[in-house]
């Protein structure tokens, strides 16, 4: 596994190039779309040719954004640049079509916060026990010298808030909190960004949660619980992919419940899965390996092929392998 680079040396990479693509995994959530933005946003201030591309686009609850329309699909015509820099992806293929839009890069960078990512890039910064990418591109921001704007606050505390559940999971750190009120200094609103944040979800995705709630189970002596998504209730209530971001906080929050699962079917005969853990002692980036997926070890995500049911089984019988007896 390749050393990483220090942010010294990534920041001076970005100084000395001139055409750049930012890129952010599909199915972004805040800590990928705050980072695509606020790199963006870097680099235009330093006057940088910059593109900024996801296969979603910039999703329908982050457009609030300074900058949030910048980010947009990759073209058709695959296209050349300097420099591709990818943000909070742990493997490269997550970076779907944006990945394979870029035809020539004399240089890929790799941000992570991910313990599963291989170090995919020429230049590489993987630190797993940053709560989220956002504090790592805040960091090269101070190490490098480079411009931090308060638009760019904006979505680095996005970035943070989202992945650290408004700075309240484990891995949220002393330096998250001092970040934080860096952030505040250039000029975040806490209160109007979290409002806009938690508070502002359309009614859509609020059946959605009703339909889930009326479908969840119990496995595991109650300590798993776990809901399933079918195509079919996506269509009935005309919900969008985005909708399903932060839906299983809410049976992860049940007392007595130790891992939580969500499934979702998707079109082309894959199920997406998404697993949170609230103690170290299961570690779900090791469950989603054995699906092909990864991520952390209290929060993991996979896509597996097979019908809704059979993966739903499968990996509730590999939770269960993984529980302590106790």
């Amino acid at each position: 596994m390749p050393a990483d680079s220090t942010l010294a040396e990534i920041a001076d990479v970005i100084r000395t190039q001139q055409r750049f693509v930012v890129i952010s995994h599909i199915r972004p959530d805040g800590d990928a779309l705050g980072c695509t933005i606020a790199m963006g946003l870097c680099l235009r201030a330093l006057g940088k040719d910059v593109q900024m591309w996801n296969d979603d686009g910039c999703v329908e609850r982050f457009h609030f954004l300074p900058g949030s329309g910048r980010v947009t699909q990759p073209p058709e015509e695959p296209q050349d640049f300097d420099v591709a820099i990818m943000l909070d992806t742990a493997v490269k293929d997550r970076g779907g079509r944006s990945v394979r839009a870029v035809k020539n890069a004399g240089l890929w960078i790799n941000l992570d916060h991910h313990v599963s990512n291989p170090r995919y890039g020429d230049l590489n910064f993987i630190d797993s026990t940053s709560p989220a990418t956002g504090q790592i591109l805040f960091e090269l921001c101070r190490a490098g010298n480079l411009p931090l704007t308060s638009e760019m606050a904006d979505s680095l505390f996005v970035a943070i808030s989202t992945d650290t559940g408004s700075f309240q999971y484990p891995n949220t750190t002393a330096r998250t909190y001092e970040i934080g009120a860096e952030l505040v200094r250039l000029g975040v609103n806490v209160g109007t960004l979290s409002q806009k944040m938690y508070e502002s979800h359309p009614r859509r995705r609020i059946e959605l949660l009703k339909a889930m709630l009326n479908v969840m189970r119990f496995s595991s002596e109650d300590r798993v619980a776990s809901i399933a998504l079918p195509l079919s209730t996506v269509r009935e209530l005309g919900t969008k992919p985005d909708d399903t971001e932060g839906l299983i906080d809410h049976i992860r929050s049940i007392e007595g419940v130790r891992v939580a699962a969500f499934f979702e079917e998707l079109p082309d005969g894959l199920v997406r899965g998404s697993l949170r853990s609230k103690d170290p002692s299961t570690d779900v980036c090791k469950i989603a390996a054995q699906f092909g997926g990864g991520g952390h070890t209290l929060a993991a995500g996979l896509r597996t092929r097979g019908t809704l049911a059979e993966v739903q089984e499968k990996i509730l019988q590999a939770i269960h392998d993984q529980l302590p007896r106790n």
